[in-house]
């Protein structure tokens, strides 16, 4: 990560420690190494990981601080994203990352032993047949959002802390698909905590974990 990319993330993210600065300036150059092996993200997006992974998945921190000693749930993972990027910056919250393809997750385990991030555990599996319970579910949108929900409604724990529920990564016009889902929602924008270009249309959808009371 050259310095331009370490200034872009203090600018955003100012208390990050020396410590999480290195981290994911190692991160941003193993998602390089590991997209020549494996297909992670989009080849065209490599030149712009900073900005189109990490910061993206960091923009969910914008909208909500998950507290010390709660899980987070990341379905859907990939190669990681948004949960690696959630795990160093809350070092302090477990992470478990679930993805249905398996060298996905081969990916997530190298990355979070390199980084050593104790806080991050990754599975090959579905986030259906998951049967722990979290306080907060996090995504990058893998599905509709009544298709996802489907998936995720009962990984909540009962009675957990404030602001539980969904976080979702949205990108477009979301009007149609949040009016087919039924479901009570918050719309973050993401271009109010990001000036890039990229974060124009980019948004967080908030689902608390009684959506339908």
């Amino acid at each position: 990560m050259n310095q331009n990319s370490a200034d872009l993330l203090l600018q955003y993210f100012p208390d990050l420690t020396p410590e999480q600065q290195q981290q994911f300036s190692r991160l941003a150059a193993l998602y390089v190494d590991w997209n020549a092996k494996i297909n992670v993200i989009s080849r065209k997006d490599t030149e712009n990981i900073m900005v189109n992974h990490l910061l993206h998945s960091l923009g969910i921190a914008k909208v909500v601080q998950f507290p010390a000693g709660t899980s987070v749930l990341d379905v859907g993972t990939g190669g990681g994203l948004p949960g690696i990027p959630l795990a160093i910056l809350f070092p302090e919250v477990k992470f478990h990352l679930v993805d249905s393809i398996g060298k996905k997750i081969h990916v997530v385990e190298e990355i979070a032993h390199e980084l050593k991030l104790h806080n991050v555990k990754a599975s090959h599996t579905r986030a259906e047949q998951v049967p722990e319970k979290y306080d907060f579910i996090v995504s990058r949108a893998v599905a509709r959002l009544a298709t996802f929900y489907q998936w995720i409604q009962f990984s909540f724990k009962k009675e957990s802390v404030p602001e539980q529920g969904l976080y979702y990564l949205k990108g477009g016009d979301l009007s149609e698909e949040l009016a087919e889902s039924g479901l009570v929602h918050q719309v973050y924008d993401l271009n109010t905590y990001f000036k890039e270009e990229f974060f124009e249309t980019k948004k967080v959808v908030y689902v608390p974990q009684h959506p339908t009371a």
